[in-house]
C-alpha cells in the first residue's frame, strides 16, 4: 500500500470542468428557437390559404336515396344539378351483376373527403367501394345464405328496414315482420316503397296511392322490390341478415318512439285508429 500524506491525496482529486455547458444549453436554446419560429409560420401560412382551403367533407347519412345522394354530391362540389347523375350513368363503377347498373343501396352512407381534385366520379366510386367492402363481409354473406337470400336481396331488406323503423331497437322487428309476410305470401304494404315509387317521403297514404301502377307499389305486388328503396347502414344490414324473432305481421309507430308490433289484425286496427288519431291532433284538425 503506498502511503500518501493528505496533501499528496489532495493533488490527485480533479475539480470538474464546465466548459462544455454553455455551449449545450446554446444549443437546445436554439433547436427551441427554431422550432417556435417554424410552428409560428406554419400557422401564418395556414392562417393565408398558403396550403390551399382546408379540408371538406361530405356527410351521406342513412337511408338517403340515390337521387338524394346525387343531389347532395352536386351541392358539395358546386357542379350543376343533374350532373352527378349524368356520372354515374357513365361511370364504371364495381356494382354487382345483379344490380344491373343501378346503384340504389351501395351508395354508403358514410362521411367522405372532399378535395379541390374530388370529381362526382371518384365520390359514387369510394361508395361503391365502400359498401362492397361492408356488404362482402364473410358474415353477411353467410346471414344471407341462412335466411336463402342474394346479399342483393339482403341489401333490398336492409334499405326497407332503414326506411320503416323508428328507432335502431325497431329494425329487428321490421325486419322479422318483412320475413313473416314473405313466408305467408302476403304482400308488404309498407309506405316507404309507395314514398319511393312517387319520390316523396310522407305518413299519409290515401287509398288512391295504393292503387298506383308501379313495381313499388306493395300494396299490389308480393314480394320485395325490383330494388332497394335506399342506401342503408350498417345496422339495418345487420338486422336484415338477423331479424328479431317473433310472429309480427304488422306494425304503425302511433307517435314517435312508439311502435306497436302485434301479430293480430284486430289489435292492428286499433293501434292504426290510434295513429290516425294523433296525426289529427298534430295537424290541428
Amino acid at each position: 500500500m503506498v502511503n500518501e500524506s493528505p496533501d499528496t491525496r489532495r493533488h490527485h482529486w480533479t475539480r470538474p470542468t464546465w466548459r462544455g455547458r454553455p455551449a449545450l444549453l446554446a444549443g437546445v436554446v436554439l433547436v427551441l428557437v427554431l422550432g417556435i419560429a417554424a410552428a409560428v409560420l406554419l400557422l401564418l401560412l395556414a392562417k393565408e390559404g398558403m396550403f390551399g382551403p382546408p379540408p371538406r367533407t361530405l356527410v351521406i347519412p342513412e337511408g338517403r336515396r340515390a337521387s338524394q345522394v346525387y343531389a347532395a354530391v352536386d351541392r358539395s362540389l358546386d357542379v350543376p344539378p343533374g350532373t352527378t347523375r349524368k356520372a354515374a350513368g357513365k361511370a364504371d363503377l364495381a356494382l354487382p351483376p345483379e344490380v344491373k347498373g343501378n346503384p340504389e343501396g351501395y351508395l354508403f352512407p358514410a362521411t367522405y373527403p372532399v378535395t379541390s381534385g374530388t370529381t362526382p366520379t371518384s365520390l359514387l366510386t369510394y361508395m361503391v367501394d365502400t359498401a362492397r367492402q361492408r356488404f362482402g363481409a364473410d358474415h353477411i354473406a353467410a346471414g344471407a345464405r341462412r335466411n336463402h337470400l342474394s346479399v342483393y336481396q339482403a341489401v333490398t331488406i336492409a334499405s326497407i328496414v332503414q326506411a320503416e323503423a323508428g328507432t335502431t331497437d325497431d329494425m329487428g322487428k321490421v325486419s322479422r315482420v318483412i320475413y313473416n309476410r314473405l313466408a305467408r305470401g302476403m304482400p308488404l304494404q309498407m309506405d316507404s316503397m309507395l314514398n319511393y315509387a312517387l319520390r316523396r317521403s310522407t305518413l299519409d297514404t290515401t287509398a288512391g296511392d295504393t292503387k298506383i301502377d308501379s313495381a313499388y307499389n306493395s300494396y299490389e305486388h308480393k314480394g320485395l322490390p325490383p330494388t332497394p328503396i335506399g342506401n342503408p347502414g350498417e345496422q339495418a344490414m345487420e338486422a336484415a341478415i338477423t331479424p328479431t324473432p317473433g310472429r309480427w305481421l304488422y306494425f304503425v309507430t302511433v307517435a314517435p318512439g312508439d311502435t306497436r308490433f302485434t301479430d293480430s289484425y284486430a289489435e292492428h286496427l286499433r293501434n292504426v285508429q290510434e295513429f290516425n288519431r294523433n296525426q289529427l291532433d298534430r295537424n290541428g284538425s
